[in-house]
């Protein structure tokens, strides 16, 4: 059937449209495809990653049960080389620092933390490794270093446990004052469930009279 006078128009305004923008569209179409596909190929990369730093995970924190060394050391390289992105490293350095300081090496429990610091993309972890960073500055005598570690910002839920070992420090720095200060200050800011440490703080804090 012929077309109308209109629809030739309009069809012929079509072509028009499309000799000037067809290109453009058919580029639009490409990118956005491409985006689907990078999004999903790092999704899968990502999901990948994930999986492959469990099992590294498992492996090390096995190992430090067992006080293998070299496995957990081969590990815990393992993962900071390979999979320094995801969760686990960080997790795995904290195991890692943990199985050191109990063993009084101070310095390989300081690399690991310091690690954490440095290449952790949560903020969580960050916030922990921090405060048992200052543990270790504790034992090692290094007060100023490890008040500095505690001055730092961190979440909210952490602060009854940053201003408790604030106090041990300044005990052991002979602030009898300020240490009684933080001491109060982690027992207003505990969780009212967690008894134990609740009683562990209030003994610190009337060891000094408070």
């Amino acid at each position: 059937m012929a077309l109308d006078h209109e629809e030739q128009e309009q069809l012929a305004a079509l072509k028009a449209w499309w000799d000037e923008y067809g290109n453009l569209v058919f580029l639009v179409v490409i990118i956005i495809a491409l985006a689907v596909a990078g999004w999903r190929g790092w999704d899968w990369y990502q999901t990948r990653q994930s999986a492959q730093a469990s099992v590294l995970y498992e492996m090390l924190t096995r190992a430090a049960e067992t006080d293998d060394a070299k496995a957990m050391r081969d590990a815990s390289g393992a993962l900071a080389v390979d999979y320094s992105r995801t969760l686990y490293a960080s997790l795995g350095a904290l195991v890692s620092a943990r199985y050191y300081f109990d063993r009084h090496d101070l310095k390989g429990a300081k690399a690991q933390l310091e690690w954490v610091l440095e290449h952790s993309h949560s903020n969580d972890m960050k916030d922990l490794a921090r405060l048992r960073l200052a543990a270790v500055l504790l034992d090692e005598k290094a007060y100023d270093d490890a008040l500095k570690q505690l001055d730092a910002p961190h979440a909210d839920a952490y602060a009854a446990q940053y201003a408790a070992l604030k106090g041990d420090i300044l005990v052991a720095k002979h602030e009898a004052k300020q240490a009684k200060a933080a001491y109060q200050i982690a027992l207003d800011k505990a969780n009212k469930s967690d008894s134990a440490f609740r009683r562990s703080v209030r003994i610190r804090l009337e060891a000094l009279g408070g």
